[in-house]
């Protein structure tokens, strides 16, 4: 099975337009950025993404990704959900799994689309191609938001979606013991409502005993990525795992 970051940035990606700050001017620059959070999960049968960002287009043409079979919705927000509308005339009926707060959420903004809505209730696993999901309530304030935890084989992946560091305890128990934990982290420190800094993430992916951490939705409060990533274990477009034969393999984007 691979999981592959399609994109690893927050609501304004990076470089953010009309910022002149130096992450941005930097990426500009070296033509480096980070589209808008998604992550694609495939394995021989199945094609499926989280969430749909608003640089799907680019990233399914980039990735030769030709057919989708299922997507999830982690919560309604712009940067999450209204690349789905690329799907408008090319591929019909596609399929969408996420709780019935936040498909009502999404139903407002995809008035447009025809598309196979499945309503999943949250801790109550499912399975698409012979790979299991589960989703937990996270905490992104004022909206409902869910993290995903994937399990094939004998791997699990977790991948926090958009939340504070005050997770329930029934959801933390959910998110313990990962083999990989995709968290986000928008900023390096400070204080923010809806998202964990670097460190708040780091502490919380220790405290869940993750092998292996990467934090994702990423704004331009950090450094430049070549220069952040001695210090923190960013995630970067086109980030690569390969589940197989007992182990975890890693490949970096371009």
């Amino acid at each position: 099975m691979m999981v592959k970051l399609l994109g690893t940035g927050d609501s304004p990606g990076t470089p953010v337009l009309n910022c002149h700050c130096f992450t941005c001017e930097d990426a500009r620059k070296r033509k480096w950025e980070r589209k808008r959070f998604s992550i694609l999960i495939k394995n021989d049968d199945a094609t499926i993404l989280i969430d749909t960002s608003p640089d799907l287009r680019r990233q399914l043409l980039e990735n030769g990704i030709e057919k989708v079979d299922a997507v999830i919705w982690t919560h309604s927000h712009f940067d999450h959900i209204s690349g789905f509308g690329e799907f408008y005339r090319v591929q019909g009926n596609v399929l969408a799994y996420t709780t019935p707060a936040i498909h009502e959420s999404v139903a407002k903004f995809m008035q447009f689309m025809e598309y196979k809505r499945i309503e999943v209730e949250v801790f109550q696993d499912f399975s698409i191609h012979g790979i299991k999901f589960t989703l937990f309530p996270v905490n992104h304030p004022p909206v409902d938001a869910i993290g995903v935890k994937i399990e094939w084989k004998d791997f699990k992946i977790v991948i926090s979606g958009d939340t504070n560091s005050e997770i329930g305890e029934k959801s933390l128990s959910e998110m313990e013991n990962a083999d990989l934990l995709i968290i986000n982290a928008i900023a390096p420190s400070g204080k923010f409502r809806k998202h964990m800094n670097a460190r708040e993430a780091l502490s919380l992916g220790e405290r869940l005993k993750a092998k292996k951490i990467i934090l994702s939705h990423l704004g331009h409060f950090y450094p430049p990525h070549r220069i952040a990533i001695r210090s923190f274990p960013l995630a970067e477009d086109g980030q690569t795992f390969y589940f197989g034969e007992g182990k975890l393999d890693e490949f970096l984007g371009d």
